[in-house]
């Protein structure tokens, strides 16, 4: 029988006097109680009440043992009354995973921002590392992990946190010397610079969008801020997130490419455990980041 509830009839008993009273307080029956006690007394091998007709005392044993039975009990209550405290306090430790292309981002900004406000959450960031199973980071001891395809998998939950853009674009030196491209179906002439996850670009957006397999890769990475640099020495085309490139495209080291075919934007997700209630640690750190990428949007730049 579970020691912790014959430990707890216990108690109870001794604190009461009686059997039928001990079962009132614990909603059972006077007949089960006093089978714990009995079974208890098996377990440690020594008589730990005296019974009468009218009432219950303890043994010398069973006062030395209701008291420990008490500390241990009393241990427990606090420490689950601790732990459910904490699922409902934005405090402890919060362990992150994502993509490296994706950590290399404006992610990493909105994190450690989220750190700084919130100096009681330790935040735990890696980059990398992540299984195809939606559900692996959870086993491997992460609250969040970060994805850009839309998931539907019910053993995660599921937040859309912000959209990022890509741009087509090279170097105007890249440009001057091979041509600009007036349409999508140009890139077969062209250098491009590929990130190893995307050998296929969507060019445009709705039924209109066209994809193409990229044929001439001259240089590749796991790396959207490789791929980026790459561009800026003339490398070839690239297809990158729009964010990290502003200054480069403001200074003019990157051209926007067919500015009337825009590429489609990805969706920045966040996957967390499936419980009904997420603890207060998560709720709070998706809260800033929705919040976070709202309040600091691409600045506009007219290509």
């Amino acid at each position: 029988m579970d020691r912790l509830l014959v430990m707890r009839s216990f108690v109870t008993v001794a604190k009461i006097g009686s059997f039928s009273g001990a079962a009132k307080v614990l909603g059972s029956s006077g007949s089960l109680i006093s089978r714990h006690v009995a079974d208890l007394e098996k377990q440690v091998g020594v008589r730990l009440v005296n019974r009468t007709a009218r009432s219950v005392s303890l043994t010398e044993p069973g006062v030395r043992y209701s008291a420990f039975a008490q500390r241990i009990l009393d241990e427990l209550d606090a420490e689950d009354a601790n732990i459910a405290h904490l699922h409902d306090r934005a405090e402890g430790t919060l362990s992150i995973i994502c993509p490296k292309w994706i950590g290399g981002l404006d992610l990493g900004d909105a994190i450690a921002a989220f750190s700084v406000a919130h100096p009681k959450i330790h935040v735990r960031f890696e980059l990398g590392g992540m299984s195809d199973r939606t559900y692996d980071f959870l086993d491997s001891g992460f609250d969040v992990a970060f994805h850009t395809r839309d998931l539907r998998d019910s053993s995660v939950r599921l937040k859309k946190i912000a959209i990022l853009p890509f741009v087509l674009c090279a170097a105007p030196g890249y440009l001057d010397a091979h041509g600009r491209i007036t349409h999508p179906n140009e890139l077969n002439d062209h250098d491009c610079v590929v990130h190893e996850n995307a050998p296929v670009w969507r060019i445009g957006k709705g039924h209109t969008s066209t994809l193409h397999k990229i044929r001439n890769v001259v240089f590749t990475s796991n790396s959207y801020i490789a791929i980026q640099k790459a561009a800026v020495h003339g490398r070839g085309i690239a297809l990158i997130p729009h964010r990290p490139a502003v200054e480069d495209l403001e200074s003019g080291a990157l051209e926007i490419l067919l500015p009337e075919l825009p590429v489609p934007e990805r969706s920045l997700y966040a996957i967390y455990g499936p419980a009904a209630q997420a603890p207060r640690k998560v709720e709070v750190f998706l809260e800033f980041l929705t919040t976070w990428f709202s309040e600091n949007p691409i600045p506009a730049f007219e290509g």
